[in-house]
């Protein structure tokens, strides 16, 4: 699609309102004034013939996290915030965000826009039809925009008279100019046979199986999501924060494969391995990045048949493909195949686990010295945590930001042989009896899910409740989700594992955090995460073809006992505790007696004392139990006492 034909922009008002420029004399130190970069906008928006234009808070490849070279909308409002949509007309200018960001969009935008507390498109449609006259064009980047999106918003303005106008180039990267940060430069390489587990050769291989099985027989996969093509080849690099991937689109035949990137930026060996097998089907064709459309839409010509997974590709690119062609699923067979982790991926991710629960206890003790003396702070804290991490062996930076919420929060963190994701909650001081039954009700719900036997090919969201149970039968309940699946080396929140409607049955393999929490507004706050990988139940009985399945926690940091009341737990919770605790004590006190670690050692064993089973209650009065997984975020109560 080539860029529309210019028409001559309706009569609106094409300068700010006078009181804008006076506003700012007013406005917080941490808002931007967004004037000339709305006036630079604005004249692109009147070249192309547009009189609203939506500018999403994506890159081309539907990133969790994006470059600052793709913040558009960070850099047009100056809100910084991971989730939001703007909307911009010749006079008014407006953000859509939720409510975890209501307050910081407060803070960071200036009065040039209004901030619109919804996400909901069908808002987002219903302002643009009272800005825009009958007969306006609403412009967006078609290649920042998922299939499904596009379509609520065509849905959204259906009949109004006002047209959906997809332009190729993007009109805030004209207005950006060469303010606009540079593409990455940095090294695309190869992760060690001894990370993988499979070969890139086996894993394409596996995928053309499931292409010749299809009862669609599709000529090619279209790979836009960037982990699907950095888990096929078993490369890495650092284009995106926290998550070591690299800019890059795969399509795979049944004879041929194209990998579009900057070959320049392929270390040596990475490209040794790609073309080891040239020429034959397995021969890697690299070709630049910005070729994946043209050489699409060529492909597209022949009689073929295009497999992809809606979730991560864009409407720019699916718009290319002529419909009778196409094969979709919500997720490719590579972003599925990535999701159950082989017997060496398994390995790594416990390892790393291990010395992950080095670093966390460490901290553990450092802010228990710490905390009640006043000498830590947020930000001290996740420094010190992920200095910790840093000096672990494969350590490769954070996997998440620090996290600021009601209390002391660290990042999660990347080793080169795994990705980690664990959350703990600790108070010093006298806890409120508020505090200790939320805690013990969370931890029980950990318990509950953890523990849980269930069949084969049950969905998260089926038993997602027993780690709300415990809170539920008190009357509390908590409003995010449970768990999310766990890269190996990759993304911290990788789909489509997880608890939600939109994920897929649980599969012997994949990991997943276990994640519940309560939360009393301004007063404090509770998480307990842990990372579990999805193995298969020992049962007394086997029904069926396909055995049942439960959870093996790989997260191995102990709870803090100031906060449990064993009183509420059940025989069952203790024995599951006293449990989990002897198998943090025979896999984590090695590795600290091995680094000579001797106080946090000690600290462990303290800390993974067994519980008396004479404390549990009756069963009358708890629910089973069992434990989780995760990286670490360690949330200090707000209310200590010393």
């Amino acid at each position: 699609m080539g860029s529309p034909p210019i028409v001559p922009p309706l009569q609106l008002v094409c300068t700010p309102p006078a009181y804008v420029s006076l506003c700012h004399q007013y406005l917080p130190s941490t808002a931007t004034n967004t004037t000339a970069r709305l006036a630079a906008l604005r004249g692109t928006m009147r070249a192309h013939g547009v009189h609203a234009y939506i500018v999403p808070s994506t890159d081309a490849h539907m990133s969790e996290y994006i470059a600052e070279r793709d913040s558009r909308l960070g850099w047009l409002t100056g809100f910084t915030g991971s989730a939001g949509t703007g909307v911009v007309t010749q006079d008014k200018a407006a953000l859509w965000t939720d409510s975890r960001y209501w307050t910081q969009a407060e803070r960071q935008l200036d009065c040039n826009w209004e901030l619109q507390r919804t996400t909901w498109i069908e808002s987002i449609g219903l302002w643009i039809m009272e800005a825009v006259p009958v007969g306006g064009n609403i412009s967006l980047d078609p290649f920042l925009f998922s299939i499904d999106t596009w379509n609520s918003y065509s849905q959204a303005l259906h009949g109004s008279g006002r047209t959906l106008l997809p332009i190729e180039t993007n009109l805030v990267d004209q207005a950006w100019g060469d303010q606009r940060p540079p593409p990455p430069s940095g090294e695309i390489y190869s992760l060690p046979a001894a990370f993988t587990g499979s070969s890139w050769q086996e894993k394409v291989a596996g995928i053309r199986q499931q292409m010749e099985q299809h009862v669609r027989r599709p000529t090619a996969v279209l790979l836009s999501g960037l982990e699907e093509t950095a888990w096929l080849f078993n490369l890495r690099g650092d284009d995106i924060p926290y998550t070591p991937v690299f800019y890059a689109y795969t399509l795979l035949t049944n004879t041929s494969i194209s990998l579009f990137v900057d070959k320049l930026r392929l270390t040596a060996a990475a490209q040794l391995s790609l073309r080891a097998d040239c020429p034959g089907p397995l021969c890697v064709e690299l070709q630049d990045y910005s070729q994946a459309l043209v050489h699409l839409r060529l492909y597209a010509h022949g009689n073929v048949t295009i497999w992809l997974g809606t979730q991560y590709t864009t409407y720019g690119l699916y718009s290319v493909i002529p419909q009778e062609k196409l094969l979709e699923d919500s997720y490719s067979p590579v972003m599925l195949a990535k999701a159950v982790k082989n017997v060496k991926e398994q390995e790594m991710l416990r390892a790393a686990h291990v010395r992950d629960a080095v670093a966390v206890i460490q901290h553990l003790l450092w802010l228990e010295k710490m905390v009640p003396q006043g000498q830590v702070d947020e930000f001290s804290g996740a420094q010190h945590i992920d200095m910790l991490r840093q000096a672990q062996e494969h350590s490769h930076g954070p996997s998440f930001q620090s996290i600021s919420a009601s209390g002391l929060n660290a990042a999660l963190a990347h080793y080169s042989d795994g990705t980690t994701d664990i959350t703990r909650t600790v108070h010093w001081g006298v806890p409120t009896p508020l505090q200790k039954e939320a805690y013990t009700r969370v931890l029980m719900g950990n318990i509950d899910l953890s523990r849980l036997v269930f069949p084969s090919n049950t969905a998260g969201r089926a038993v997602e409740s027993f780690a709300r149970r415990a809170l539920w039968d008190v009357g509390l309940n908590y409003g995010h989700g449970t768990g999310h699946g766990i890269g190996n080396f990759l993304s911290v929140h990788e789909w489509p594992v997880g608890f939600q409607s939109n994920n897929v049955p649980l599969t012997a393999g994949m990991f997943t955090s276990i994640e519940p929490g309560y939360y009393q507004d301004g007063e404090f706050g509770i998480r307990i995460e842990d990372v579990a990988l999805v193995v298969e139940a020992q049962t007394k009985h086997q029904s069926g073809e396909k055995p049942f399945l439960t959870f093996e926690v790989v997260s191995l940091v102990p709870y803090d006992r100031n906060l449990i009341d064993l009183s509420l737990l059940s025989p069952e919770q203790i024995r599951y505790l006293n449990t989990y605790y002897e198998t943090i004590r025979a896999r984590v006190g090695p590795e600290l007696q091995r680094q000579q670690l001797e106080e946090e050692y000690r600290w462990l064993q303290r800390s993974t004392e067994p519980f008396p089973l004479s404390s549990a209650a009756t069963t009358a009065t708890a629910t089973m139990g069992v434990l989780a997984l995760t990286s670490f975020l360690s949330t200090l109560l707000i209310g200590l006492q010393a």
